[in-house]
């Protein structure tokens, strides 16, 4: 017995040294975390079980059966964050570079086989330089084994994944799939075709960094939901970001004890807006003072900032959060906007988070390069999410709503349940100047005809009680109660029960 214990030891050891500590120690110079530590950084202590340490791969070509080290390049295996049960997989760079082969991607499926089983998120950990060539086809049927799990679980187990290297090739759709990515700035990148073939191809030059790194996901493609200074860092957000989201589709997501009291009343809010309609002003200080503890976790900060997307929590339960900034663009919605919180709404919908909506939007963006590229179509994707959500959902309109935006975000025509308005709102088809001269287009010689005429316009609808008096808003309330009124509008929506249509699935215009 001594024996075969002192075996499984030395097993063990050599299963947990990778591709032994001289990559190890490359890994440590790179300012990187290795496979196992990220995992423990990730998990509560203690709280790890690996599964399938042993496996190695069958590959016999080019000399690979020399060279069998356990576990084949990825770590696998649950544990909890706070006490919830996750799944995880960290792909191990030490080992034939993270390279996936036939056995690693089957590890890989074997987990998120039992996340989807057992209810419970998946979290992937990336650093891989893609396929193993030396298994040729046998590597890209583990690709697609994966692909087709990451599909299965859409919508049923949150999916996150933390870019923490090399990710390129078809390894790249795998992380595209998932609810969330993060990535480590200047140490992980994403792309389809690496430099080198962008310069034969195109003849452009380009380095990693510029073709597929944080700084270019965050900002620019909107892959990356979020970039951290480091793996700890990375880690230490993913933990805080699983503590909003449920453990699967059928849960309801986690209650926190809260400190802050529900009814607390913010007087600075009722100067929020400026008495310029044109001045602009920082949503992200009304969604601080409604939060819990003014905590409030964005997703795609660096991205289409002209609107905000995150969770916040409201008497300890989370709720997702769309609002226009008008900071940005005016609050304008385009193109990236309404990818970016259609994403958002979807995600939230199916996973059963409520919807708390801030809006101040005087119109779609105009312009060639918006039509162009299919504002039409994009910001029917937002108008299609918000309308199929059939999660809670709570409107309070700050300033402008105008024209389509004003149907598109959350209002009472796609089914939002409990629409307010600020004093200050203005629900209209378009602002008074535009509408004035529009209607009164042969008065236009006249300055004086068209500013009386103007003057009549903004006294008659630039304020919420026209769509007030139509049942389209459901109260006008005061700034400083938001936080009491949005509060009790979602406690009234708890046993909330809505059913669509029956349908395989919807054709959402993607």
């Amino acid at each position: 017995m001594k024996d075969i214990l002192s075996e499984l030891e030395t097993r063990r050891e050599a299963a947990r040294l990778g591709g032994g500590q001289t990559r190890i120690d490359a890994q440590h110079g790179r300012g990187k975390l290795t496979a196992r530590e990220r995992i423990e950084l990730l998990l509560d202590e203690g709280s790890f079980e690996e599964f399938d340490m042993f496996v190695a791969h069958r590959c016999i070509d080019f000399g690979m059966e020399k060279n069998r080290p356990y576990g084949d390049g990825v770590v696998t295996g649950w544990g909890t964050i706070n006490g919830r049960m996750v799944y995880v997989f960290s792909q191990d760079f030490t080992v034939l570079g993270g390279s996936v082969s036939a056995t690693h991607a089957m590890k890989i499926c074997k987990i998120m086989d039992m996340a989807m089983q057992n209810g419970a998120p998946v979290i992937g950990i990336n650093d891989s330089g893609g396929a193993r060539i030396q298994e040729g086809v046998d590597s890209l049927a583990g690709y697609g084994e994966v692909f087709q799990r990451n599909i299965m679980a859409s919508g049923v187990v949150p999916q996150i994944s933390l870019i923490m290297g090399p990710c390129a090739g078809g390894a790249v759709y795998s992380p595209a799939m998932t609810d969330f990515i993060f990535m480590v700035k200047d140490s992980s990148y994403m792309f389809v075709t690496g430099p080198d073939v962008v310069k034969t191809v195109t003849n452009e030059q380009v380095t990693a960094e510029e073709l597929g790194g944080a700084s270019t996901h965050t900002r620019k493609s909107s892959v990356a939901d979020g970039a951290f200074e480091n793996d700890v860092e990375a880690l230490a957000e993913v933990r805080r970001l699983v503590d909003f989201l449920p453990l699967n589709n059928r849960e309801k997501p986690p209650v926190r004890p809260f400190f802050d009291e529900p009814g607390r009343i913010e007087a600075s809010l009722d100067t929020l807006v400026p008495e310029n309609p044109n001045t602009p002003y920082d949503m992200k200080e009304l969604i601080l003072k409604v939060a819990d503890e003014g905590d409030f976790y964005e997703i795609q900060e660096d991205f289409a900032k002209n609107i905000i997307t995150g969770f916040i929590r409201l008497e300890g339960q989370t709720v997702g959060v769309v609002a226009n900034q008008p900071l940005v663009l005016a609050g304008c919605l385009d193109i990236d906007s309404s990818r970016k919180a259609a994403r958002f709404v979807r995600f939230c919908d199916a996973f059963e988070i409520p919807l708390l909506t801030f809006v101040d939007v005087p119109g779609f963006l105009p312009g060639t390069g918006q039509e162009y590229r299919g504002v039409i179509k994009h910001g029917a994707k937002l108008l299609f999410a918000y309308g199929e959500a059939t999660v809670p959902k709570v409107t309070v309109i700050t300033r402008k709503a105008y024209g389509g935006a004003y149907v598109v975000m959350s209002s009472k025509h796609l089914q939002g349940d409990i629409n307010y308005a600020w004093p200050t709102s203005e629900v209209a088809v378009m602002g008074a100047k535009g509408a004035t001269e529009i209607i009164h287009r042969a008065d236009l010689n006249d300055p004086e005809k068209i500013a009386a005429h103007t003057k009549d316009y903004e006294d008659r609808f630039a304020n919420p009680f026209v769509a007030a008096e139509r049942g389209f808003i459901d109260e006008v309330i005061q700034p400083r109660s938001t936080r009491k009124r949005v509060a009790r509008a979602f406690a009234s929506l708890r046993n909330k029960k809505s059913q669509m249509p029956w349908k395989k699935h919807d054709n959402i215009p993607l």
